[in-house]
């Protein structure tokens, strides 16, 4: 059974995981820019990412020290679950994870900027922020997002003239590039950059997100899209940024897009941008009450 107690020792373990240790997939990536890099510049601050990498796995402490918003995404599927003890769960694992990993206290009132203080540190107004999708599963999937600060500040929207076809992409490649080059080294590049095309305004920002929980070097299922990833990669990595903005052939390790159907007289588009801690883990609790670190 799925309890609320459940949740909570999940939650803890997802966060503490996400925190200390870098997807496969990033890591990879990471090794792949070190080697394809012929600025020594960039060399430095990618063996210094990676050296970065491998102490905060071995001591078990925080990649950053900007330790990220408490994102949650949430596969709700089949079995015997209370949805409130979902929330409250996770609310409880984060107070918990907050002074056990532990957690930056980030979490402040919008107007204010006073937060919470000891385990409320990372608890406030619609925080911690859960996503819900409906999912033909057994139990639940919980992915922990820890989202940085300084990435997010540079997230770009815009409602582009509803044009078609080449028109359209010629357009949402300049819109993408401008916050590309706007960004600079602002979100501690190399950065995964999660782009959202269609729905409305609120979903499209949304779809950018979602965007950044694909692994990197994974495409769209759809070959046009995974078409527009590659060309947005390939003019990404052309604009010089580089690690950190001091230069280099990676300014992203990839770019992904998320898309929606949309109004006729409407071409939303959103972007935003993951630091090259692109922290993310997830488990799966299936309605027995057995639970599975993917």
């Amino acid at each position: 059974m799925i309890t609320k107690e459940l949740i909570e020792e999940v939650t803890i373990a997802i966060l503490r995981r996400a925190e200390t240790t870098l997807p496969e997939d990033v890591k990879d990536a990471l090794v792949r820019a070190y080697e394809s890099e012929e600025t020594e510049i960039a060399k430095v601050q990618l063996a210094a990412m990676l050296e970065n990498v491998k102490l905060a796995e071995q001591q078990q402490r925080p990649l950053c020290q900007d330790t990220g918003s408490p994102l949650f995404f949430v596969k709700f599927g089949n079995g015997i679950v209370n949805p409130c003890d979902i929330e409250s769960g996770i609310i409880a694992g984060v107070k918990a994870a907050t002074e056990l990993v532990p957690l930056r206290p980030n979490v402040v009132d919008a107007i204010t900027r006073k937060g919470g203080k000891g385990k409320e540190a990372n608890i406030g107004d619609k925080m911690p922020h859960v996503t819900y999708e409906v999912a033909d599963i057994d139990g639940l999937e919980i992915l922990a997002f820890p989202k940085g600060g300084g990435s997010e500040n540079v997230s770009a929207f815009s409602m582009l003239p509803p044009k078609q076809g080449e028109e359209a992409e010629k357009e949402i490649k300049k819109f993408v590039l401008e916050a590309v080059l706007n960004a600079a080294g602002k979100p501690c590049p190399p950065t995964i950059i999660g782009v959202g095309i269609g729905g409305s305004a609120d979903m499209v920002m949304r779809l950018a997100k979602t965007a950044l929980l694909r692994p990197v070097g994974v495409r769209h299922g759809d070959a046009r899209i995974a078409r527009i990833e590659a060309d947005l990669l390939e003019a990404v990595n052309s604009t010089g940024i580089g690690p950190m903005g001091l230069g280099g052939r990676t300014t992203a390790l990839d770019v992904h897009v998320e898309t929606a159907g949309t109004h006729i007289t409407s071409l939303p588009v959103a972007i935003n941008f993951q630091c090259w801690a692109a922290r993310r883990a997830s488990a799966r609790v299936y309605s027995s009450g057995e639970v599975e670190y993917l």
